[in-house]
């Protein structure tokens, strides 16, 4: 019987060490096939020349961004961000004026407020600026008018307008002076500060509330 156990024992290792040298060669097999996960690989496409992670270019400027400096000349191309519903207009982006449009005969007098694109691109703009007056009695802010927004994309080199209606003072006093307008475009917190061009002064009232009144982006026509 102890016979028989040896023999049963030194069958089973033989065993064990024949399918360890099977497996071996299978492995060794394998480790011999060329892998194929290379040529893969080399289906990617380079990147163009001169081109960085990001979609910048070697010097660090975006594609369509403004050069500083440059004139803009190949705005409206659409290969820029001209297209971009979702590149909307920076305060930085727009240069802002102001002039007095009153019309004879109407109630009320108009200062309008041109927004002009001078950033080298199209950029999108809609809905109500903020607008506040400086007078010598604090800030006043103006109070939209309700008219529906109409989204819009202003063209490099083009400009929208939007008008502020405010009372004439007729009392005769000297009323509230105003000394200023800061226009703030929409979605933007960097405002910028005018002269104002309008009347010296608004009519002192005790009603609550504003006299001043502003349109949404593209409510005014071109001033003339």
């Amino acid at each position: 019987m102890r016979a028989h156990k040896l023999t049963f024992a030194a069958l089973a290792v033989a065993a064990g060490l024949s399918l360890t040298a099977c497996q071996n060669d299978d492995t060794g097999t394998d480790q011999a096939k060329p892998s194929t996960a290379p040529s893969a690989a080399a289906t990617v496409p380079a990147a163009p020349t001169g081109a960085a992670p990001g979609g910048k270019t070697a010097g660090g400027t975006a594609p369509g961004a403004a050069t500083p400096g440059a004139k803009g000349t190949a705005a409206g191309s659409g290969s820029t961000d001209a297209g971009k519903a979702g590149a909307k207009c920076r305060t930085e982006d727009l240069a802002i004026t102001a002039a007095d449009r009153t019309i004879d005969g109407d109630e009320n007098r108009t200062v309008v407020v041109e927004l002009k694109n001078h950033s080298g691109h199209d950029c999108a703009i809609s809905g109500y600026a903020g607008v506040d007056l400086k007078t010598n009695a604090g800030s006043l802010s103006a109070q939209r008018s309700g008219e529906p927004v109409v989204p819009g994309v202003l063209k490099n080199g083009k400009s929208t307008f939007f008008g502020i209606s405010y009372p004439e003072n007729k009392t005769g006093g000297t009323g509230v002076r105003i000394t200023g307008l800061v226009v703030t475009p929409p979605d933007e917190t960097q405002s910028v500060t005018l002269p104002w061009p309008g009347a010296a002064s608004l009519p002192v009232s005790d009603r609550p509330g504003t006299p001043v009144k502003i349109g949404p982006m593209g409510s005014a026509g071109q001033a003339n």
